[in-house]
């Protein structure tokens, strides 16, 4: 029976992901999580074992994930604070977790990544997730890179920032919202993690040792047209108005002179980013992609 061990079990894409797996499959779960108290947030089952875990270092995470099959890879920060620098929370925090997985001797490992991904950028956050793909390529260990655009489902960052601008009857938005973004089902990425390791040991001489996807939504839309989509789900009509961008960067660089950590010039540019794929990986997944209006339609049945 494959057992799978999850980091970042409790943030929004864990916590769907364990729902998914204790619904449809018979998998055991080891739900890495940083605190005891970050354990009230996750779903309860009897086949979901949570796990205190650190990356302080290859060794003590591989004692914490040991027995695991497959490791599946969710922790990392957008959002830097005064402890959680890109770093560490996103390029070491992944080193340590491929480095983990070969010690436990894990048949398959699958990190999920982002769309613009690139260790070259000039970007930060960019240049980190794609340096944190570097150590997956360089792990040692069978893997599934997915990068991914917006998520929208359950409790996700970028739901929440949307419902919240939708239900306004005139909503502040970086740019006017005129940047492409192509949300993908947090449910859906769900189901392509399931399907990177499914028939793992049948399929392996076929696989390339680390595969990279782009896993998108299937329609591309620029924000400022989706909040106005949920806000016309919603029963609302709401007036967009632009922020300029130069104007929100200066005031976060002014605002990081006062304190470190919250939104900044690098996140700016990271959320006001068009979402642009080559190749959407939904074929190679083997997924039928939800419409976003069925997406939305779920976020607002949940509220």
């Amino acid at each position: 029976m494959t057992k799978i061990a999850i980091t970042g079990a409790n943030s929004s894409v864990g916590v769907n992901l364990l729902r998914t797996i204790v619904r449809d499959t018979p998998f055991d779960v080891i739900a890495g999580i940083r605190s005891e108290k970050a354990s009230v947030t996750l779903p309860t089952s009897p086949r979901i074992e949570p796990r205190i875990i650190s990356y302080d270092n290859a060794a003590s995470l591989a004692s914490s994930l040991a027995d695991a099959d497959v490791v599946v890879h969710l922790a990392g920060i957008l959002i830097e604070t005064k402890h959680s620098k890109y770093i560490n929370s996103n390029i070491d925090a992944t080193t340590v977790a491929v480095a983990a997985a070969k010690n436990i001797g894990a048949k398959h490992f699958v990190l999920v990544s982002v769309v613009g991904a690139d260790a070259q950028s000039e970007n930060a956050y960019f240049a980190s997730k794609g340096l944190a793909e570097v150590a997956v390529k360089q792990g040692g260990v069978p893997a599934n890179i997915i990068r991914t655009p917006i998520l929208l489902g359950g409790n996700t960052a970028g739901a929440q920032a949307l419902v919240n601008a939708a239900k306004k009857t005139k909503a502040n938005v970086l740019g006017g919202g005129n940047y492409t973004v192509r949300p993908l089902d947090v449910d859906d990425l769900s189901t392509a993690i399931l399907h990177c390791f499914e028939n793992m040991d049948g399929h392996s001489k076929q696989r390339p040792q680390v595969a990279v996807h782009e896993l998108a939504g299937p329609e591309s839309i620029t924000y400022r047209r989706l909040i106005e989509l949920v806000a016309r789900m919603m029963g609302n009509e709401v007036a967009i108005r632009s922020v300029p961008i130069w104007l929100a960067k200066l005031a976060a660089r002014l605002k990081g002179l006062l304190r470190s950590g919250g939104v900044t010039p690098t996140v700016i540019d990271v959320i006001t980013a068009d979402e642009i794929i080559a190749v959407n990986a939904d074929i190679d997944l083997r997924l039928t992609l939800t419409p976003l209006e069925t997406t939305v339609r779920k976020i607002l049945e949940q509220r």
